[in-house]
């Protein structure tokens, strides 16, 4: 599976279930303000769990959107070392939605998303429901713009890492059904094509 940075600003976000983090594809950077000085006991243990994949970026000097302006550089020189990697922001800041779309021009794979738990691999890796997992294949489908899976057998192996190959053969033929039924995608012969809500 792919790396996954995870980049949280703590200023604006104190995620509580870094836990679901804890798996061998995320990396996790913690960008702390210049007079952020205390970070939670509940948030140390976690990072502390992840080893040499978390680590925390305390920021010089202040002005506004500082911290901002760091993670945009470490997503920049990230994504020129690792070019196949994927970017995840947490932040409630709405101001990284002109950057994460100039940055998806470019083939850089990032989103922004609120909590940890918006994640959409982490929403993947947690859905239960037939409904859950159909509301994170539609998001993901939304994610990737004009990159989707365009033949039923790439739609399958898509479906299938996204759920970190955790589904049976008849589940993925189900959840394809679904799709089918909800005039999501529609298939041609080996063909797939897409009605995705806005």
């Amino acid at each position: 599976m792919k790396i996954n940075y995870v980049l949280i600003d703590y200023e604006n976000v104190q995620p509580k279930a870094l836990d679901l983090l804890n798996q061998e594809h995320f990396q996790v950077l913690v960008f702390v303000g210049a007079h952020q000085t205390k970070i939670s006991l509940e948030t140390a243990a976690a990072l502390q769990r992840f080893g040499s994949r978390a680590q925390y970026i305390q920021i010089s000097g202040n002005g506004a959107n500082s911290l901002d302006f760091h993670i945009a550089f470490y997503i920049g020189q990230l994504s020129a070392q690792q070019p196949d990697v994927y970017f995840h922001i947490i932040s409630k800041d709405t101001g990284f939605d002109p950057l994460i779309q100039h940055l998806k021009a470019l083939k850089i794979r990032v989103c922004r998303s609120r909590d940890v738990t918006d994640i959409p691999l982490v929403k993947a890796s947690t859905a239960t429901s037939q409904s859950e997992k159909l509301a994170v294949i539609i998001a993901n489908f939304q994610q990737r713009g004009t990159s989707k899976p365009r033949t039923v057998k790439t739609l399958t192996s898509t479906l299938n890492a996204l759920f970190q190959k955790r589904l049976s053969d008849d589940e993925l033929a189900t959840l394809i059904q679904d799709l089918q039924q909800q005039g999501i995608i529609t298939i041609e012969e080996t063909k797939v094509s897409y009605l995705l809500p806005t």
